[in-house]
């Protein structure tokens, strides 16, 4: 087994993990967000909004697989 493959077991390790808590990290995924709004004085806030938004999307619908 390569490191390819071991990256690619992890990633889906993670992805399963994610999927099966994707309600308990909404929270972690706004923090991100308002750290990032506060390191840039808001200047990119509503960019930072879509990515929360997206990432959120992302990890209901791993969810539902």
């Amino acid at each position: 087994m390569g490191l390819f493959d071991n990256l690619k077991d992890a990633a889906g390790k993670a992805a399963e993990l994610a999927s099966e808590h994707a309600d308990k990290l909404d929270p972690l995924v706004d923090k991100v967000g308002d750290l990032v709004d506060d390191r840039t004085e808001g200047k990119y806030a509503e960019h930072v909004d879509k990515a929360q938004d997206a990432a959120k999307k992302a990890l209901h619908e791993q969810a539902e697989k």
